[in-house]
Parts: structure tokens; sequence; C-alpha cells
């Protein structure tokens, strides 16, 4: 994999701040910006739709959503264990909850952040960051 495209909510403040943590993970020994080539793409946008047409793109809003450029998709846990899994400093820690063992973990982990997030971020009413409906927060 050369390519993985996130499909995040840009009106969501969690949403936000991973992508910014995710674009500012320290470089590969080759200089780039990880292993793997990340890209950033709206979710539920007209690029978004355009892109990936058979997706569920009401579905993308409420999951983290990566597409590699190989066409997997990957959505709630394995799609941040594989932008994690992109990186050069955390890939070790991606391939170990990538194991049938830590998934579960992974998923619960990824639950408690969406639900302190409201401590997180600046928020302008209620406990949602930015106008964010929340629905980023959803259990499964």
């Amino acid at each position: 994999m050369r390519e993985l495209t996130v499909l995040y909510d840009p009106h969501c403040g969690l949403c936000r701040r991973f992508k910014y943590w995710l674009t500012a993970q320290a470089p590969a020994p080759d200089g780039r910006g990880g292993v793997v080539r990340t890209r950033f793409v709206a979710a539920g946008s007209a690029q978004a739709r355009a892109l990936y047409p058979t997706l569920d793109h009401e579905a993308t809003l409420r999951d983290v959503t990566a597409v590699a450029d190989d066409g997997s998709v990957y959505v709630d846990e394995r799609a941040w264990i594989m932008c994690l899994w992109a990186t050069f400093e955390h890939r070790a820690t991606a391939v170990r909850l990538a194991t049938p063992a830590m998934r579960p973990v992974a998923r619960v982990m990824i639950q408690a952040v969406a639900g302190v997030r409201h401590l997180t971020v600046e928020t302008r009413g209620g406990d949602y960051a930015d106008g964010c409906d929340g629905q980023c927060d959803h259990q499964g």
C-alpha cells in the first residue's frame, strides 16, 4: 500500500484533531510524512462520493473510514488501526492492536476517546465540539 485515504467529518472537532495529529507524525527515515502517504477527504462530500461511489456515505459520517489504494475499505476500529499502521512511529502498535486478542481493546479505546472528547476540545454548548452532532460517538 502506498496511499491511504481517510474519510473524516470536518465538522467534528475530534475528527479534525485526529487529522492534524496524523499529518504531524514524524517522518519515516526516507523523509516522507509516514510509511504510507495519507490523504484526507471530507466524509459525505461530493469528492468522496465521486471517488468511492459504492460506499455508504451516511455511514462514513458516523465512523471514520479509510480506503487503501488497492480498494480495501476499513471502518471503525479497523480504520483507526490502519491510520496508525500508516505511520512510522506507531506501526508496531497498530500491528499489535490488529490481532484478534487486541481488536476488542482497540474498539474500547476508540469508544473511550470519543466518550471523553468534550474534555479535550473547546465546546460551543452541550458536550459536542464545533457543532458536531455526536454521530461519531455512537456505541456499536
